[in-house]
């Protein structure tokens, strides 16, 4: 434990839907529900105003319109949200050398690390202040709430605190005291089974939690899970803001504005991946034995599917041939959103002769084959919320489409809110912006 409050923890506000109306003037102040717009569709984010009405991430799509159906429901636009969270990361590291993101929304700094006058509970409290004014100038508008504390997880408990466009520092000494009225699920790693578990064996809060013993934690929960609850309770946690780490997988992903359904495309698109990441482990003397394929689907599910060979490999074709055989089995006619190749199980050697260059030569891909286009604009599905253009109106977004017909409202994050107006799906004049 540290003897001064000089972990940060910062966490972007409903940072999807943020976005959103930050670039979408006639959604300022609105609810907005970012994730899949399908009937099978998960909330990935909702605006505070849509919290409001009982919309959470990861609820059904289907409940989320029962219950806020004036909402604007948008399929999301990845660019824009890595965008805003270059912007972020790199006023971090303005601020301390020692940054360890966990998302594209939020992340730990050493304040320790920083060049800062000394560590006292004013000094931190001014620093995050000026940090939070930083982020909303930088990023155009967002807000982000900010926790100080002792350690890790002192900050990411105080992060929760006062959401949205909050802050809280807790002063060393008062770790416990606030902790003890608080539910145990505010442990990291306390989910739904382990809280029954626990409530099952009279304890509730973390106060119950702190007066059951080690030993009695490591009977009901395990050896592993018993001892780190234990010290949590007691805010023992000593975890060091780590900025880099040693790598243990090797991949390549992308992420795409139209979802594909094109099987031979994403064969295709896997080859290249395949190839890059083959690439990438050979110029670090490196080999892998286990290769994933990642998915995120249309209506945001992200799966995952690995196999391992008896030895590592860092040849492409053999990771391609791995990759596609992975995408077989698994259904992908609503449409992909993102596509990606990985190699884990890293070491420094390859034994060659267990995979010949020609390795299952008649699977349809031969190492100079091109990857199939992508699809053209007149191919395109519209989905709701994403960048289009007009040659005469400029620049827009999709409010929604069917029946061969796409509704776009033309305004950008500098305009007021603008007109709306309908157009055939293959007009040749709207064209998607990315």
């Amino acid at each position: 434990m540290r003897s001064e409050a000089s972990v940060l923890h910062l966490d972007l506000d409903a940072f999807f839907a943020s976005v959103e109306q930050r670039d979408k003037p006639s959604l300022r102040g609105k609810p907005v529900v970012v994730g899949g717009v399908g009937g099978r569709g998960v909330v990935a984010t909702a605006s505070y105003e849509a919290r409001r009405y009982g919309v959470r991430s990861a609820m059904s799509t289907r409940e989320a319109r029962s219950r806020c159906p004036h909402a604007a429901f948008l399929s999301g636009r990845f660019h824009a949200y890595r965008a805003a969270s270059e912007q972020v990361m790199t006023t971090l590291r303005e601020l301390s050398p020692l940054v360890e993101p966990l998302s594209l929304d939020e992340a730990f700094v050493d304040l320790a690390a920083a060049d800062l006058a000394d560590l006292s509970v004013d000094t931190v409290t001014r620093v995050a202040e000026e940090l939070r004014a930083a982020v909303t100038d930088v990023t155009g508008g967002l807000t982000a709430s900010v926790g100080v504390g002792s350690s890790k997880f002192i900050a990411k408990v105080a992060s929760d605190l006062d959401k949205p466009d909050g802050l809280v520092v807790v002063s060393p000494g008062t770790e416990r005291d606030l902790l003890r009225p608080m539910h145990v699920t505010v442990i990291p790693g306390v989910g739904p089974a382990t809280a029954e578990r626990l409530r099952r064996a009279g304890i509730h809060t973390v106060a119950d939690l702190e007066t059951v013993s080690e030993g009695e934690l490591v009977r009901i929960l395990g050896n592993a899970q018993g001892h780190g609850l234990h010290r949590l309770a007691r805010a023992d946690d000593d975890r060091p803001v780590v900025s880099e780490r040693e790598a243990k997988s090797v991949s390549v992903e992308g992420t795409y504005d139209t979802d594909l359904t094109d099987r031979r495309l994403m064969e295709g698109l896997l080859t290249r991946q395949s190839g890059a990441v083959a690439k990438r482990l050979r110029a670090h003397s490196l080999s892998g034995r286990t290769v994933t394929l990642k998915l995120r689907l249309h209506d945001f599910t992200t799966l995952s599917r690995s196999v391992t060979l008896p030895s590592p490999t860092d040849h492409g074709g053999t990771i391609a041939r791995l990759a596609r055989g992975l995408l077989t089995d698994i259904d992908t006619s609503g449409g992909v959103r993102l596509l990606g190749v990985g190699v884990s199980g890293l070491a420094d050697w390859v034994q060659e002769d267990l995979f010949g260059i020609d390795d299952d030569p008649d699977d349809g891909w031969g190492p100079d084959d091109d990857v199939p286009d992508l699809p053209t604009d007149r191919q395109r599905t519209w989905a709701p919320g994403s960048d289009v253009v007009h040659a005469t109106l400029g620049p827009g977004w999709v409010w929604g489409s069917g029946r061969g017909v796409v509704t776009v409202r033309f305004e950008t994050r500098d305009s007021p809110a603008g007109p709306v107006r309908s157009f055939a799906v293959d007009d040749p004049e709207l064209t998607p912006a990315h």
